[in-house]
């Protein structure tokens, strides 16, 4: 082995001085050449296993303190509450309307209420059903469940409407005849066959003005009606009459033609009684 002497005297000056060998060197470092021999190696291998494992075993041990410590959140599912086992009923009603040839009708309408989860319902026989009629269901429903205080969570609401000579019926004017149906139906109470109603119905419960009041009169009273509601202010109809008027000048004739409002009564003219009514509790009075 070759010597190698480095830096710093052990001694004093001259001959007498000596150095430290390199094999003193050697033994010096040997700590960092068993730092890195395989037997260290696999030590601080076994030892970050064990490190390892008690750090695992730790958290389960917290994991089982916190457990039995802290409650436990039961989980549940949402259950669906059946309806009552209640019989159904139904309750029918004629509706005005005007047909595509702008005569008029009357529709028969149909609702029943009977045991489900609340769902609302429409069957329709040779009818083309709007979207307006079918808002008109929904807020028929908003107001009779508020009229009537029933909640309907647990049951189905069926409409059903039918023409025989109607090709096409749209427009919510079937809104107030809707709500009464379906306020009857909640109440399980018949409605009086013989009053008849227009009008839309809006959410606060109001009737709303529509049009051919005058043909859907001349409906009400050929199946037999002998009262019927409208809105208010459509008791009578305002048309405009042409009135001419002509004066002889010296070389010609001057002709004006000016249009003049008249004011109908419909009841008058078709001959059945009409009652004008602004909510829908004005309404049920007649019907219910």
């Amino acid at each position: 082995m070759v010597s190698v002497f480095v830096g710093k005297r052990c001694g004093g000056e001259g001959r007498g001085e000596h150095y430290r060998s390199a094999a003193s060197t050697e033994a010096r470092f040997l700590p960092l050449f068993f730092k890195y021999s395989p037997v260290t190696i696999m030590s601080m291998r076994m030892m970050r296993k064990d490190m390892v494992l008690a750090i695992v075993a730790s958290l389960l041990v917290g994991l089982l303190i916190g457990t039995s410590v802290m409650p436990v959140k039961e989980v549940t599912k949402d259950v669906v509450k059946e309806a009552p086992n209640l019989p159904s009923f139904t309750v029918g009603i004629n509706v005005p309307a005007v047909d595509n040839e702008g005569r008029g009708i009357a529709t028969k309408l149909t609702v029943e209420s009977k045991p489900g989860t609340g769902r609302i319902l429409t069957n329709i026989d040779k009818l083309v059903f709007w979207v307006d009629t079918q808002s008109s269901i929904r807020t028929a429903m908003l107001v009779a469940e508020n009229y009537t205080g029933v909640e309907t969570d647990a049951l189905d609401i069926i409409y059903t409407i039918k023409s025989d000579n109607a090709t096409v019926v749209g427009g919510p004017s079937a809104g107030a005849a809707l709500t009464l149906a379906t306020i009857a139906a909640l109440e399980e109470k018949q409605l009086n066959g013989s009053v008849m109603i227009t009008g839309t119905i809006n959410n606060d419960g109001s009737i709303g003005v529509v049009g051919g009041v005058m043909e859907k009169a001349k409906a009400a009273k050929g199946i037999g009606a002998t009262l019927f509601l409208v809105p208010v202010g459509e008791g009578t109809e305002n048309t405009m009459k042409p009135v001419e008027k002509c004066v002889q000048k010296p070389d010609f004739i001057y002709c004006e033609t000016r249009y003049e409002t008249t004011h109908v009564s419909i009841g008058e003219n078709v001959g059945i009684e009409v009652k004008e009514v602004a909510t829908i509790s004005d309404a049920a009075k007649y019907f219910l």
